[in-house]
């Protein structure tokens, strides 16, 4: 008789937070601020940069544009590749010519983690000014895909403490170095 009484006093009890639960949690979401971004951030392809500059819809983005070095064209791209112009069309363009390497391919390419996208800082640097302008930052490379979705992922990292949106999304395939350098360069200063 005394467990029949427990056990249906117990499932009153859970019954009861069933109920109080989903808005306890949702009340937490808002207070924490999980349900809206407060930065604009857009990982985006050749492609969709070259739409995005039809559509006049750069002029308040800082861009940074992660292209091929000049050296990979006989290896990957033909004679004709060139970096997407951005020049009078965004607010900031930063250039970045890197290869979408993984670690264990650098030595094929004569190059080390140290030697692999020297330029970590510059880009820090071009996102800290772009944010305290409050500026849409836009990440782009060729596919849209690894360089630039790892760049996004780092910068998400830093500022809001949500990198793992990009990771979590299996459209990108965030390039781990890049990631990895650029959050630590954010994070250096």
């Amino acid at each position: 008789m005394i467990k029949n009484i427990f056990s249906q006093s117990r499932r009153r009890i859970y019954i009861g937070c069933l109920n109080v639960l989903p808005k306890k949690f949702a009340a937490l979401k808002i207070i924490f601020g999980r349900t809206k971004r407060k930065m604009k951030i857009t990982i985006c392809s050749r492609k969709t940069i070259c739409d995005l500059i039809k559509n006049d819809s750069l002029k308040s983005s800082a861009v940074i544009s992660f292209c091929d070095p000049p050296d990979s064209r006989k290896r990957f791209r033909d004679e004709n590749y060139c970096p997407v112009n951005l020049n009078g069309l965004c607010a900031r363009v930063l250039y970045v010519c890197v290869y979408d390497l993984d670690i264990e391919a650098l030595s094929d390419f004569g190059l080390t983690p140290d030697t692999y996208y020297t330029e970590a800082k510059e880009v820090a640097e071009f996102v800290k000014k772009a944010v305290s302008d409050g500026l849409e930052i836009v990440c782009q490379c060729e596919y849209g895909q690894s360089r630039s979705a790892g760049c996004a992922a780092a910068i998400l990292q830093y500022y809001e403490k949500d990198g793992i949106s990009v990771f979590a999304n299996y459209k990108y395939y965030p390039n781990q170095l890049i990631y990895n350098k650029t959050y630590s360069a954010l994070c250096e200063k």
